[in-house]
C-alpha cells in the first residue's frame, strides 16, 4: 500500500510507484488516496480531482492499481483500517506500507500505530538506506520487522511547491509536465486547480 493525499501526484511518486514494485516484487500495489486526512493542517482537493489524477498519473503502471476506497469512507482515514481491509480481501499475503522518512519519524502519532507495524512490513523511500536513528523513530521500540529500504533516484519535486508554483502564476503546462506526469498537467491546467481565487 502507498498512500498519500497526491494533491497533486507527481513524477517522485510515480517513480516510488515503479520502485516498490520492482524491488519488493509485488504482486499489485494499491495507490490509496486519502479521504478525509485527520493529520493535514490544509484543506485537501476535492476528492474526485484527487482521484482522478491519481488514475491518470498511476493508471497505467503494471500490477498498480489506484484503490478508491478511502475517498468513499465517511470519517477520518487512517491506514490501519485500509491494511486490515486489504488483509482480510487477501488473506495469507505479505503486506508492505510504503512511507517517506518523514512519515516514519511521526509513524507513533498515527492512529494505532502499534497494530500496524504487527499487520504490515514498513518501506521507508529514501536516496540511502535508512537506519532507525536516521529516520528519528524511537530505537527502544521493537519493530517485528525488519525496515526495508527502497532506493529512489534523485528528485527534488514536491507537491507543496508544485501547488505554490501554480498558485503564484509562474508554472506554465510545459513546466507542470516536467514536475507530474502529462495528463495530469494537462487535468491541473483544464481544472484551474491550486490557482489562487
Amino acid at each position: 500500500m502507498f498512500g498519500g493525499s497526491f494533491d497533486p501526484p507527481h513524477l517522485a511518486h510515480v517513480a516510488l510507484a515503479q520502485a516498490a514494485v520492482a524491488q519488493l516484487q509485488l504482486d499489485a500495489l494499491h495507490i490509496v488516496p486519502t479521504g478525509q486526512a485527520w493529520h493535514k493542517d490544509r484543506a485537501l482537493s476535492a476528492p474526485e480531482h484527487r482521484l482522478a489524477m491519481a488514475e491518470q498519473a498511476f493508471g497505467d503502471l503494471e500490477r498498480v492499481r489506484v484503490d478508491a476506497r478511502e475517498l468513499q469512507r465517511p470519517g477520518p482515514s487512517f491506514t490501519i483500517d485500509t491494511l486490515e481491509a486489504l488483509q482480510a480481501e487477501n488473506p495469507g499475503a505479505r503486506l508492505y506500507l510504503i512511507i517517506g522518512k518523514d512519515q516514519f519519524a511521526a509513524l507513533k502519532t498515527w492512529h494505532r500505530w502499534e497494530d500496524l507495524i504487527q499487520l504490515a512490513i514498513i518501506c521507508i523511500a529514501d536516496r540511502a538506506g535508512p537506519t532507525r536513528a536516521e529516520a528519528g523513530f524511537d530505537p527502544q521500540i521493537q519493530l517485528p520487522h525488519p525496515l526495508v529500504p527502497l532506493q529512489l533516484p534523485l528528485m527534488s519535486v514536491s507537491a507543496t511547491d508544485i501547488r505554490r508554483q501554480i498558485a503564484a502564476g509562474t508554472a506554465s503546462l510545459q513546466d507542470l509536465a516536467r514536475l507530474v506526469p502529462e495528463p495530469v498537467a494537462r487535468y491541473i491546467e483544464r481544472h484551474r486547480l491550486y490557482i489562487s481565487p
